[in-house]
């Protein structure tokens, strides 16, 4: 049994200036890239995997590139202390989300969706109260085109590394 997980990788520029936050306010900040989450982590093996990759380019073939915007900075709080870039939801991302949580995929959803890409995660009390004003206020405006998603895989040192990307709509005649 391996755990996966499915997500967005949005583009170098957003990458880099969500990178900038997460260096300084995300101790997962070695673990992965950037991301949009759409699966959070599951266990399977190779068999369901298998099945599951199969779905997964279904799915990919359904849904057209499409662009998403960043609009600020937001939080999960008082939940937890974790400070994202909040990404509009749009009927793509939630299509995603929701062929992604039926059929063979297991349709526990820890929380409900919410597209963001996290900045900033267990801070303690003081440095979010610290952070979270500045972060808040500033001015945070991207717009991105979104053609693929990936499956990654978490390795034993708890990083996450690519299993297969899948590219939409690649396959229509």
């Amino acid at each position: 049994m391996m755990k996966y997980g499915i997500a967005i990788f949005p583009s170098k520029p957003i990458q880099d200036e969500a990178n900038a936050y997460r260096k300084r306010y995300d101790p997962k900040y070695e673990l992965v890239p950037p991301h949009i989450t759409l699966k959070d982590g599951f266990l399977a093996n190779q068999e369901t995997i298998e099945e599951l990759i199969i779905e997964l380019k279904k799915i990919a073939n359904e849904v057209d590139p499409f662009s998403i915007q960043i609009t600020k900075v937001s939080s999960f709080a008082p939940v937890t202390n974790t400070l994202y870039f909040k990404v509009e939801p749009n009927d793509q991302l939630t299509y995603l989300v929701d062929k992604m949580h039926e059929g063979k995929f297991s349709k526990e959803m820890e929380h409900a969706f919410v597209p963001h890409i996290t900045i900033a995660q267990d801070l303690s009390d003081g440095e979010y109260s610290d952070v979270r004003g500045t972060l808040e206020m500033m001015k945070v405006e991207f717009e991105d085109v979104i053609d693929r998603f990936q499956l990654l895989y978490q390795l034993e040192n708890g990083s996450w590394t690519v299993y297969e990307t899948f590219v939409f709509g690649k396959e229509r005649l």
